[in-house]
């Protein structure tokens, strides 16, 4: 038997417009939740970060949220962790990791309530590295999924890779990428895919992870969520009990514990080629990229500014700022902001320029805090400096991307 784990990723940025969120429930989200519906075998875990709970909420498309908690009432899904705002977890401070993935779990409870139990986590981009376990782990996971391309050991498939995290050690699921980046391409078919798992039974019990986006069936892919989920949903039945679906979760239960391991840093777009490189996150921060290093000095600063309101805000006026700027940092470090500007080949000008807007009003703010507050003057020179630094480096950004679209 080959116990077939999946995980579909549900995501929008907070700067998305209304049009692009309803086309997206239109096409994918709601489809999807029919077509697992329509197959009482069907089993996967769905992560949603938080950001997407509220803004299909406060969009009047709650009843993908009301679908999502159906099936996981069911026992057809469970929901993993993440972080709220989908942030790149390796790249920003600890602090606000764990701020992230406390904040994701509280709004998913909030609006899944009782169904909200997950045992896994989501790293946004499955974008890995050894410093986010302690948060996971601190958090109560018990496993977390890592792309395939970070695997150091031989291919597992019968038994479950460890990492420590923090006192503790974590499962570590890995994502085949080859088969699943040929479901995301299509470039296979159902009958195909389930016949090949089906064929990996060699008289032993295996395991196969898949992850992908959710908006892959339907939206990226039209009519994807039939012509491939829905259809190996029914060739699983099929096959006599060759291959069963299962949650991710239940691999821990039905698979032996396998060696404590230390994957490589690396996310779901990482190659090998980008990992010896030295790039594990090319789509995010990699060398070279001009506009990636201006945005990372402008998050750098705001996040200084931020934890500078924080320590020096003694006013009503300051504390006020201080909570806008905090509350604004969160959603101004969510991940799009990077990807639209890796030029792989993702360029675009009003995404990138979006989520720059977001963190130059956390500067302005944090700065405010901190020059009505009283703290001392040298911290507000220095916090002035911080705040000029962020915006010549905005300015060279501007530059940079309106320079580049007038030669397109």
């Amino acid at each position: 038997m080959t116990a077939w784990a999946q995980l579909l990723h549900f995501y929008q940025p907070p700067t998305q417009t209304h049009e692009i969120l309803r086309k997206v429930a239109d096409e994918s989200y709601r489809p999807l939740i029919q077509v697992i519906r329509e197959h009482e075998n069907a089993r996967l875990a769905v992560n949603v970060n938080g950001v997407l709970t509220e803004m299909l909420l406060d969009h009047g498309l709650g009843d993908v949220v009301k679908g999502l908690s159906e099936l996981a009432e069911r026992g057809q899904l469970e929901f993993t962790g993440s972080g709220k705002f989908h942030p790149i977890l390796p790249l920003i401070p600890d602090a606000h990791r764990r701020q992230s993935i406390a904040d994701n779990g509280a709004t998913n409870q909030r609006a899944f309530g009782p169904t909200w139990q997950p045992r896994g986590f989501f790293p946004p981009e499955m974008c890995y590295s050894a410093d986010i376990l302690s948060p996971i782990a601190s958090a109560g996971y018990e496993w977390t999924v890592v792309s395939g391309v970070a695997c150091p050991i031989d291919w597992p498939t019968d038994t479950v890779a460890r990492v420590a995290a923090g006192d503790g050690s974590l499962s570590v699921l890995f994502r085949d990428d080859g088969r699943s980046n040929r479901i995301s391409f299509r470039r296979t078919d159902a009958a195909s895919f389930v016949g090949e798992l089906a064929a990996l039974d060699s008289g032993r019990d295996r395991y196969v992870m898949t992850a992908m986006d959710a908006e892959t069936y339907g939206h990226h892919l039209g009519r994807w969520e039939r012509e491939f989920l829905a259809a190996a949903f029914a060739s699983a039945a099929a096959s006599r009990g060759a291959v069963d679906l299962v949650l991710p979760s239940e691999l821990l239960d039905r698979f032996p514990a396998g060696p404590t391991i230390e994957p490589l840093p690396s996310s779901w777009s990482s190659s090998e080629d980008d990992i010896a490189a030295g790039n594990p996150y090319p789509l995010w921060k990699a060398p070279g990229n001009g506009v990636h290093d201006l945005q990372w000095e402008i998050v750098g600063h705001c996040i200084a500014l931020t934890d500078a309101a924080a320590r020096h805000a003694d006013t009503e006026e300051s504390r006020r700022a201080c909570e806008i700027a905090a509350e604004r940092l969160q959603p101004a470090l969510h991940s799009c902001q990077f990807w639209w500007a890796s030029r792989r080949p993702m360029w675009d000008v009003p995404m990138i320029h979006r989520g720059l807007q977001l963190l130059m009003e956390v500067a302005l703010f944090a700065t405010r805090s901190v020059r009505s507050s009283s703290a001392p003057e040298p911290i507000k020179a220095a916090m002035g400096w911080r705040l000029a630094a962020a915006t010549e480096a905005r300015a060279q950004l501007e530059r940079e991307l309106f320079g580049a679209e007038r030669h397109e």
